[in-house]
């Protein structure tokens, strides 16, 4: 089953991230969601309000935490490796 959820943009955003996460749900280019909202919004339909309300109830994408590192360990040889040379 496919877990694609819809979720705001935090990397594609202009004003509230919207357009950035449908586009990234219907894969598409995020300027083609945002010509829509435009296209919609200069023909007096209910854009704007749309877009209000997406952006209330869509949450932000969660933050992708990095897996930490292990520690870099020193590259030089220590002292008892080069007595033994």
């Amino acid at each position: 089953m496919n877990d694609k959820r819809l979720y705001r943009s935090r990397t594609e955003r202009m004003i509230g991230g919207v357009c950035g996460g449908l586009a990234d749900f219907f894969t598409v280019d995020p300027t083609i969601i945002r010509l829509i909202f435009v296209l919609l919004l200069l023909t007096g339909s209910a854009g704007f309000w749309v877009y209000i309300v997406l952006m209330i109830v869509v949450p932000e994408e969660p933050v992708v935490k990095r897996p930490v590192s292990p520690q870099v360990v020193d590259a030089t040889p220590s002292e008892d490796e080069t007595k033994q040379e």
